[in-house]
């Protein structure tokens, strides 16, 4: 392995400027309301400064992201950090649970007031991207004021946007099939296998629900989730999206649920009430924590939350299927705003949540594995965790494994994802066949994407 990035704080002084008052007073009056106490640092800058070429000028970044207390604490402290090492930098972090995270940011970002930085996630990247909201990351990173040379490359693909840097991946995962090492074990039946084809997997999950007597079944159904479909699409040479359209056809929605339809005559996953209870991704109901089946389809860094919740043994392998079919996905990425008066403060900040090994630590795993490969082995280094040394193990085990990035997804794809889990529940609850259900899903796309 390379040495690690070093931190930030050497890096030359550049220009910078006061944020203005008036659109600082907008963006904390419009999140005021719906925001959990917003928690700020640093030495305030004087409202009245007039803008100053000189490098030491006090300057004003908000931030803005969505999370528990847990994330707020960490992300606070790793923002604090930053200042201490850039005392003329004030930054006014806000706040909030999800709910209602992207509402709000999209009332902001509608006036040109954007944070100046903010998180964001996959679902919305392009969205954001093609209504201007972002700003254009790609000479920054050029210039090296973010360095992604340490990063995945495919990784560091999956924030462009039409071929520009819109965004930095905070961290990284993988989808992955969880199952449960001990309740297995009690059964005798053997564990799953990496590069199972989902025949050969489904015979395996029957053979679960056999051995447990009608009371425990062996695979969660995962027909409704958009991330199993994409993989399995990637599989079969295709992918989920081509530029603003779908990139599969409605015969191969058709063999997708059908091949899981096929699975609920094995009986290898739950009736459709109890497959229900866990699609919403929740992990406080995913079937390896209830008790109900042996395997739940996650995100590889949730392991370890789940493993809180189970005295069980649990373990983790990638889908069913070629292992290429994977890539390194961001779990969020970090923006900056297009309207933003510093840039390259922006830049500083975001190269020193993804480089530094000290804001490493403080940031833990909580938005993925870290994304800089050396500073992800440094803090790998002092996890006495087990399933979060798995998780490392996962997804470091994957890297030279994985396939090529696609491109993030169209704005439209947060509706379309919904309307395939309501639209394959239908099929998996008997009330549709698999061509009216994959019918119907092609029809609503077209507007959806529209």
């Amino acid at each position: 392995m390379h040495p690690a990035t070093p931190p930030t704080a050497g890096m030359p002084a550049v220009p910078v400027h006061r944020t203005p008052v008036p659109r600082r007073r907008l963006f904390r009056g419009l999140i005021a309301a719906a925001v959990a106490l917003p928690l700020a640092f640093g030495t305030a800058a004087c409202g009245d400064d007039e803008s100053s070429s000189d490098p030491n000028a006090p300057v004003t970044i908000e931030f803005f992201w969505w999370g528990g207390e847990s994330r707020a604490k960490a992300t606070e402290e790793a923002l604090k950090l930053y200042t201490s090492k850039h005392p003329n930098v004030t930054i006014t972090p806000t706040w909030q649970a999800f709910d209602g995270y992207y509402d709000k940011l999209a009332t902001i970002s509608a006036g040109g007031n954007a944070p100046d930085i903010f998180q964001i996630d996959d679902n919305n990247l392009t969205d954001y991207a093609s209504r201007r909201v972002t700003l254009d990351l790609t000479d920054l990173v050029k210039d090296g004021k973010i360095d992604l040379s340490k990063h995945h490359a495919e990784l560091t693909k999956y924030g462009q946007v039409d071929g520009k840097q819109v965004a930095i991946a905070s961290g990284e995962n993988t989808p992955a099939i969880v199952y449960d090492k001990t309740k297995l074990a009690e059964l005798g039946v053997s564990e799953p296998q990496e590069g199972w084809s989902y025949q050969q997997y489904f015979d395996w999950a029957a053979q679960v629900t056999q051995k447990g007597g009608g009371k425990y079944w062996g695979t969660m159904d995962i027909s409704s989730d958009y991330k199993a479909l994409w993989l399995w699409l990637r599989t079969q040479g295709k992918e989920f999206y081509n530029g603003k359209q779908l990139g599969f056809t409605e015969a191969d929605l058709v063999t997708w649920f059908k091949l899981w339809q096929e699975a609920r005559t094995k009986g290898a996953t739950p009736p459709a009430d109890i497959v229900h209870e866990a699609v919403t991704g929740s992990v406080s109901t995913q079937l390896v924590v209830t008790g109900k089946a042996a395997v739940s389809f996650m995100w590889s860094n949730q392991l370890s939350e789940l493993q809180k919740a189970t005295k069980n043994e649990l373990a983790m392998l990638p889908y069913p299927g070629d292992v290429k079919g994977q890539w390194p996905r961001a779990s969020l990425y970090w923006a900056g705003s297009r309207t933003t008066e510093h840039p390259e403060v922006v830049a500083d900040i975001i190269n020193f949540l993804v480089n530094d090994p000290e804001a490493a630590k403080i940031l833990g795993t909580d938005r993925g594995l870290p994304a800089n490969l050396d500073v992800r082995e440094t803090l790998e280094a002092d996890i006495s965790d087990n399933s979060m040394k798995a998780t490392f193990a996962f997804e470091n085990g994957l890297a030279s494994k994985f396939g090529a990035a696609p491109p993030v997804p169209p704005k439209g794809h947060n509706g379309l994802r919904n309307k395939l889990r309501d639209i394959a529940e239908s099929v998996t609850y008997g009330k549709a066949t698999p061509e009216a259900a994959a019918k119907q899903f092609f029809a609503e796309a077209s507007a959806a994407l529209a």
